[in-house]
């Protein structure tokens, strides 16, 4: 991604198994708190598919690049994510960064 400038937003999609289910979602809830108390953080929603629950979306926004980098740099996601990949069906967690349309 470019840097840009005013906010980033962005959907983070994964995929667990059933017997993964409860254990990545309160990983995800937990770690939306640590995330939502970040000082560039303007968005933490975490979404599950109605009809596939194993199926995550996590919609974030940061102020600004530098906030986004901050998030990214910090101790705490390297160790979320060093539990919830063991966890799901992708490699890692699909990343599709969004722009206003207007």
């Amino acid at each position: 991604m470019s840097e840009t400038t005013g906010p980033i937003a962005l959907i983070a999609e994964f995929t667990t198994s059933e017997e993964n289910l409860e254990t990545v979602r309160g990983l995800i809830v937990a770690y939306g708190e640590t995330v939502r108390a970040e000082p560039g953080n303007r968005a933490f929603q975490v979404y599950n598919h109605v009809a596939e629950p194993t199926k995550f979306w996590v919609h974030e926004i940061y102020a600004d690049q530098a906030a986004f980098e901050a998030h990214i740099g910090d101790p705490a996601g390297k160790e979320f994510n060093g539990k919830l990949v063991p966890l799901i069906n992708e490699p890692e967690s699909v990343l599709t960064f969004l722009t206003p349309a207007n």
